[in-house]
């Protein structure tokens, strides 16, 4: 039976993927995520695939979908924050000016045995915050479940001065290009497995 998988426990890519009508179901990639390299853009393509692979394993999904994002900037690559202080440390380096969201996505397509995997960026522009509005957003909880510690669909839309690129790709997930990636080779993922 044709299903797709989504390789993601986040609600925020769940919500995504609803919103331009695919069907799906979710598989959490539970793997430790190992990062080999030190590019952003390779380093989640890397490990967009590895969850891709990893519930490909476990699961009877003909089409699997894993996907990564990071924050870099400052020279920096930055995951979601461990902590308090560590949202604090990365608030500090993000705010007054220009960062990376780079988001990898990977489309393991079993029945044609292909993988399609890229990486989709979008330049996010933040307003100098005091040390009290940094305080008071990592102190509101938003912050420690997301890259660069913060949610530009939330609370911290207050501090975007603008993006240039995909807002999606910063919430966490870069719909249209996913499913143009996917329709170029071959699968439609609005009608898949509805025939």
């Amino acid at each position: 039976m044709k299903k797709i998988i989504l390789a993601s426990g986040s609600p925020r890519r769940r919500e995504l993927l609803t919103q331009i009508g695919v069907t799906f179901e979710i598989y959490k990639a539970e793997g430790d995520e190992v990062m080999t390299s030190s590019v952003p853009e390779e380093a989640v393509k890397e490990l967009s695939r590895q969850k891709a692979l990893e519930v490909s394993e476990k699961c009877d999904g003909t089409v699997i979908i894993g996907a990564d994002t990071v924050v870099a900037g400052d020279g920096q690559i930055f995951g979601k924050p461990k902590d308090k202080a560590d949202a604090m440390r990365m608030l500090r380096l993000l705010q007054g000016k220009e960062h990376r969201v780079i988001t990898g996505v990977t489309i393991l397509l079993k029945e044609q045995q292909r993988t399609v995997s890229f990486a989709e960026v979008t330049k996010v522009h933040v307003f100098p915050m005091t040390e009290a509005q940094m305080e008071a957003y990592a102190d509101s909880g938003e912050p420690m479940d997301k890259a660069g510690a913060y949610g530009i669909q939330g609370r911290f839309a207050a501090y975007v001065s603008g993006i240039e690129g995909d807002y999606n790709n910063v919430v966490g997930l870069p719909v249209g290009r996913l499913y143009q990636e996917a329709l170029a080779a071959g699968v439609d993922l609005i009608t898949y497995g509805k025939d």
